[in-house]
């Protein structure tokens, strides 16, 4: 792992990872060249949780426009994060 870049980059807050939270999943972006062992290494040491899975998805670019200007936004890779049953991480903690 080079140590010129953060694994992961921030967490993900939407409808539809919040729910996953209560399967012990965690959604998180990541940088698009990390691995999965990578991944899991990170959320251990930071979360102290034991990783039981990382599913991981790359979001592909898309068109957007702004007035006359056409661009793409960049494609980014976000991952799934499964837990132990039984642990949580504190930070998404929301009650």
């Amino acid at each position: 792992m080079s140590h010129d870049r953060a694994v992961l980059v921030h967490p993900v807050i939407s409808e539809k990872a919040v729910k996953l939270q209560a399967k012990n999943k965690y959604v998180f972006r990541v940088d698009a060249r990390t691995t999965k062992n990578e991944i899991k290494k990170a959320v251990n040491t930071m979360f102290g949780v034991t990783v039981t899975a990382v599913n991981v998805i790359t979001a592909p670019s898309k068109k957007k426009r702004l007035g006359r200007f056409e661009g793409m936004t960049s494609s980014w890779k976000k991952a799934v994060v499964t837990v132990k049953a039984g642990e949580k991480i504190k930070a998404f903690d929301i009650t």
